[in-house]
């Protein structure tokens, strides 16, 4: 076959480049940087250079799998589905739905399979035992943006290209292209804020490769964001370089708050001297256009709720949010804008059957998935379903965990690879590889530093044998809500949405006949009908030719390096949800935990403490089995600083024994002056090589699993999140 070439979005980070791809064979032979996409302008990572390994990989799952005792054994699809329906229907017959569990894993938001079905699956299940990777990532900031605007993806990032300050607290986009702010080329848009004179502050542990790259490095000791931002809070109220703050209420409130935290009072805590404190608050008043941005290293944290909080309170004192350069409410191509109010948000209208755990977003904490397992009573999970999910690896207490899913009655999993938590399972479903499935980006359209619209087609036709991932999540929806596998679960979908927009008077379409749109949807598959929908109805949609020009599938499938849509543009109050329809910026639950906090300031901090850490080539466990990402020297070690290696006898390439509340693991030993002293950090996502898993790469490149030490009992108690960053633990040589 005569040598091709496809162009696609990366679906492995939150990114999102657009990809050149060399088609040989009805192979992906080649892989670079798309020099005209809109969006990312030719950049790419080593993770999308190496995407043809992740399509090659020869330990990835081709067809269904179904586990016999402890044999596995190649199943059709229609076999495989009739195992998962017998499987999930005699545990609902015996104990009910709600012994039924979903957990969803982090390659969910980057599918559009994830994007379209994630949601109804969830919903189909009929249990409130509904677990995600959220909870151990970036719950905090669904949390605190659901109490100021009303709404949990309400998000606001950093106008990046014309901001002309930044201030970045525990994030490092040099090495993970960023995350809750979806911006192609993350390095190069810093570089280029400073090349236009303006300036970067991070603010981390670590002297990351961001850290390296910015104006100023401010060591601050883990989980203590918090403390510094109040600082910060303290400073702009006492200097008098509030700005005006029209359409907020609380400004009173979050001042009373804020003089228990003066510079002097929490310098000690976070180990940022009070006169950097105050400069920063300065620096950010004074700055024409300025920005706080934090990201996995504040939200899984102690405070992780609190410091997401403040971040959006100092944009919103110094006059920066929602405005050009400062943090603003992107607008994807498949959204409306809001009515500027709503019913809000709020946690706990259902609590965890072991612990009393509050529901956030409709779902658990993860870490409490292993209770609900094990422990017998009334609700008791006994059958489960993974999607793109590791959470042995990824969760604290995994260890546990594993040992829990091992004593379910029935689990199913949509996944490629047998791994650390798929080879619990009775059923592996396994999706096929990205060249071989349509995308576009539901969640990172509503994160992303500049408005643009997407869509890769399929680049390979799909192999026989192999089921399209929207195909696999449909029919599962289907049989957890006892309806035929090959039951229609998209039209009733699009019926509804078109029923809306026809009832809503703002809509173009409103009044119009269902019976004269639908025909006119386009896309081969139900999936893509939805999609097609979404866009013509969205912002910038054709309105099913009312708006000329507007966006459709099939304007997008005409412009395969996508479509620009302009920068950022100010969204208040109609991105508002509150009833007020104003921004609250004193929420009562925020202000209780405020107790928390002060407490914490006479608190005496001793010891070691750890921390993760990301790498340009890894992302969570999900790539460690492709060779072109885990060659060079050992990624997986314990990073200790000069003054405590030599205090506690560790040489560097020696082997430490680290213990903490979850358990003792050893790791090969670092030596750095990159972590400040009193701080060693491992990375997440290692600890692979299990016995029954399938990842041969990934078992020769094992490393250690920094989860197995970090506590599960631990969490952020507003979001439920897992505390991951300034854990306690003790370090000697093994």
């Amino acid at each position: 076959m005569p040598e091709t070439t496809a162009y696609r979005i990366c679906p492995l980070c939150e990114a999102t480049c657009g990809l050149e791809l060399t088609i040989s064979d009805g192979r992906v032979t080649g892989a670079r940087g798309d020099g005209a996409d809109v969006f990312s302008h030719g950049f790419i990572c080593p993770k999308g250079a190496t995407i043809g390994e992740l399509e090659d990989d020869p330990d990835r799952l081709r067809s269904p799998m179904v586990r016999d005792g402890d044999h596995w054994r190649e199943a059709g699809w229609d076999e495989a589905f009739a195992v998962v329906r017998r499987g999930l229907g005699e545990v609902a017959g015996r104990h009910g739905r709600q012994a039924l569990a979903l957990y969803l894993g982090n390659p969910n938001v980057h599918t559009l399979a994830g994007g379209l079905y994630a949601g109804p699956l969830a919903r189909a299940l009929g249990s409130t035992h509904l677990y995600s990777a959220s909870t151990v990532d970036q719950m905090p900031k669904h949390v605190s943006s659901g109490l100021l605007f009303g709404d949990p993806l309400a998000i606001p990032v950093p106008d990046l290209d014309r901001t002309s300050y930044l201030l970045m607290l525990g994030a490092n986009p040099l090495e993970s292209n960023g995350s809750l702010c979806t911006a192609a080329d993350f390095p190069g848009r810093l570089k280029a804020l400073r090349r236009r004179g303006g300036t970067l502050v991070v603010v981390d542990p670590r002297r990351t490769r961001t850290a390296r790259l910015a104006d100023r490095h401010l060591p601050i000791r883990p989980g203590a964001d918090a403390y510094l931002l109040f600082g910060v809070v303290r400073t702009l109220f006492t200097e008098g370089l509030v700005a005006d703050t029209p359409g907020v209420d609380g400004v009173a409130d979050v001042e009373r708050l804020s003089r228990d935290f003066a510079p002097e009072d929490v310098a000690d805590v976070c180990g940022v001297p009070a006169g950097e404190i105050r400069r920063l608050a300065r620096e950010l008043a004074a700055a024409p256009s300025a920005a706080v941005y934090a990201r996995i290293g504040t939200c899984t944290a102690e405070f992780g709720t609190l410091t997401s909080w403040l971040v959006d309170v100092v944009n919103v004192l110094t006059g920066n949010l929602d405005r050009p350069g400062g943090a603003m409410f992107p607008l994807a191509p498949h959204r409306r804008p809001g009515t500027g109010n709503g019913r809000g948000f709020r946690t706990g209208r259902w609590h965890s059957r072991v612990r009393g755990l509050p529901e956030v977003r409709g779902e658990l904490p993860a870490t409490t998935l292993a209770d609900e397992i094990l422990t017998p009573g009334e609700g008791r999970v006994r059958a489960l379903i993974t999607v793109a999910g590791n959470p042995v690896l990824s969760l604290p207490g995994g260890e546990r965990l594993g040992d829990a899913l091992g004593d379910l009655e029935f689990m199913v999993s949509v996944d490629p690879y047998l791994n650390e938590t798929t080879r619990h399972a009775h059923v592996i479903l396994p999706p096929p590889p990205p060249s071989r499935s349509p995308h576009f980006d539901i969640a990172f359209g509503d994160l992303a530093v500049r408005n643009t619209a997407r869509y890769s087609p399929p680049a390979i036709p799909l192999r026989d044998g192999e089921l399209d991932e929207c195909a696999i999540l449909a029919r599962l929806i289907a049989i957890v809500s006892g309806q035929d596998a090959g039951a229609d679960v998209d039209e009733p979908v699009i019926a509804h949405l078109l029923g809306k927009a026809i009832a809503d008077p703002s809509s173009p379409v409103h009044g119009r006949d269902p019976a004269e749109l639908l025909p006119l949807l386009t896309g081969e598959t139900p999936a893509l009908r939805r999609l097609d929908l979404m866009l013509r109805l969205g912002a910038y949609g054709d309105g099913f030719g009312t708006v000329p020009g507007g966006l459709s599938l099939a304007a997008l499938r005409d412009a395969p390096h996508g479509v620009d849509l302009g920068p950022l543009k100010p969204r208040l109050p109609e991105v508002l949800r509150t009833p007020s329809g104003r921004v609250d910026l004193c929420p009562p639950p925020l202000a209780e935990d405020v107790s928390r906090l002060r407490g914490g300031l006479a608190r005496r901090r001793t010891g070691l403490v750890l921390i993760g850490r990301r790498h340009l080539r890894s992302n969570n466990s999900w790539l460690h089995n492709l060779p072109g990402l885990v060659r060079g020297s050992n990624r997986c070690t314990l990073q200790v600083h000069p003054e405590d290696a030599g205090r506690l006898g560790l040489a560097d390439a020696g082997t430490a024994k680290v213990t903490g509340a979850g358990g003792t693991i050893e790791a090969e030993v670092e030596v750095t002056d990159e972590v400040m002293p009193g701080v060693v950090s491992l990375p997440h996502g290692w600890g692979h090589g299990r016995p029954g898993t399938r990842m041969s790469v990934a078992a020769a490149h094992a490393g250690v699993n920094a989860n197995a030490v970090t506590d599960p009992l631990t969490l952020d108690p507003l979001s439920g999140n897992a505390v991951l960053n300034g854990v306690p633990v003790e370090v000697q040589p093994a």
